[in-house]
């Protein structure tokens, strides 16, 4: 077997190896099957040519391939080549008959020598993207962006976004929400049903609950609602009160006199009716010195009475240089009957002076009033309490104003 080596470095190849695997440079031709071989000294002439002539990829042949070639082309029509050697192994097809051997031209050595440009892709539409070979897939469907359509001038604007959607759509075509509520929108409630119904409030969206405020406002605002509870709660409880307060307030005065009057004890010439009698000279007492605690003067009606105040003159008289004649009264206690049978007490405190006092005092359906003297002003062995006259004073029959 011949070993072939490298022209350029040396190196050794091995039988039917075609390129130097050290330094990459062309050892020899192998021509197809079925074509004529060169000669020997045409391959040989071919072989130096070849290692000579040394294209870059994608460039040109230089003058030297041409030279070769035409060398080649020379020897081939000056003697015809020889047919190659039988193998036993894999015998040569045989060519048909008539054929001719393809002929070595300059451009099958030049196609030989210099590697064809790969070829450019082709033009792929944008909306088809590449793809591998047997993977076959679905091109990329255009995505159009959310905005009014053109077919919605004059629809119904959603709620939420305020885009004109056509009359016929049942959901937004930007933010995709119901357009029934739309048609649905109820009015705003008045803020005491609002405070009151809270169940049927919307619920946030995701992202926008408020937060649970515990500051010392939140608090205040807690006291603030029982204040106003509370004051709601009293007012409806003491309104008819307050009412009946405004009217006493305004009403017109009239007096008021009893039919029947008592008294616990009285002083010979002194008795309780003089206390009752409209005049200021004449005077009630009950024969006791000190401040006579626990002594009593009575006025009873026969019908029930409304009163509003009572005014006590206190003493012997009217005039202040008779107030040291008698011991004057500091506190009384009133005690009034009603027509039911209920009873309430009052405590009536005098100033220290001469001329009558006003003092306020509402009862309704007032049946007896009894006053019991409690405490008196400079109490003295030598002197008695007095009371010169108390008079009662009602609303006035002609009308509360």
């Amino acid at each position: 077997m011949t070993t072939h080596t490298c022209s350029d470095c040396g190196t050794a190849a091995e039988p039917g190896q075609s390129f130097c695997e050290a330094c990459g440079a062309v050892l020899g031709w192998r021509e197809p099957a079925g074509e004529r071989p060169a000669p020997a000294g045409a391959a040989a002439a071919q072989g130096s040519e070849t290692t000579t002539a040394r294209v870059p990829r994608g460039g040109t042949a230089t003058v030297a391939d041409r030279a070769g070639a035409a060398g080649l082309r020379k020897e081939a029509e000056a003697e015809p080549a020889p047919a190659p050697p039988a193998s036993p192994a894999s015998p040569a097809p045989s060519a048909p008959a008539g054929a001719t051997p393809p002929e070595v031209t300059p451009e099958r050595a030049r196609q030989l020598l210099v590697p064809v440009a790969e070829p450019e892709p082709a033009d792929v539409p944008e909306a088809v993207a590449p793809t591998l070979p047997g993977r076959p897939s679905a091109s990329r469907p255009v995505v159009r962006g959310p905005g009014r359509e053109a077919e919605a001038e004059g629809g119904v604007p959603c709620t939420w976004c305020g885009t004109l959607n056509r009359p016929d759509r049942h959901y937004c075509g930007r933010c995709a929400m119901s357009m029934a509520a739309a048609e649905e929108a109820p009015e705003r409630l008045p803020w005491w049903r609002r405070l009151f119904d809270r169940d049927q409030r919307e619920a946030p969206w995701a992202g926008q609950r408020p937060r649970l405020d515990r500051t010392f406002g939140h608090l205040l605002k807690w006291v603030g609602a029982g204040l106003a509870v509370g004051l709601l709660i009293a007012t409806v409880i003491y309104l008819p009160t307050g009412i009946q307060a405004t009217r006493d307030h305004f009403a017109k005065r009239a007096p008021v006199a009893p039919d029947d009057v008592d008294a616990s004890m009285s002083w010979g010439g002194h008795g309780p009716e003089l206390a009752f009698d409209l005049t200021s000279n004449t005077w009630w007492g009950p024969g006791i010195t000190h401040s006579a605690e626990g002594e009593w003067i009575e006025a009873r009606f026969s019908q029930p009475t409304d009163l509003l105040d009572v005014v006590i003159t206190p003493g012997v008289s009217t005039h202040a240089n008779q107030l040291s004649e008698a011991t004057l009264p500091r506190t009384l206690e009133a005690r009034v009957t009603t027509s039911d049978g209920g009873r309430t007490t009052h405590e009536i405190t005098l100033d220290q002076g001469a001329g009558a006092q006003l003092r306020a005092f509402r009862a309704k359906d007032v049946v007896s009033v009894r006053f019991t003297l409690l405490t008196a002003y400079a109490p003295s062995e030598e002197k008695q309490v007095a009371i010169a006259e108390i008079e009662f004073f009602g609303p006035s029959a002609g009308g509360w104003f």
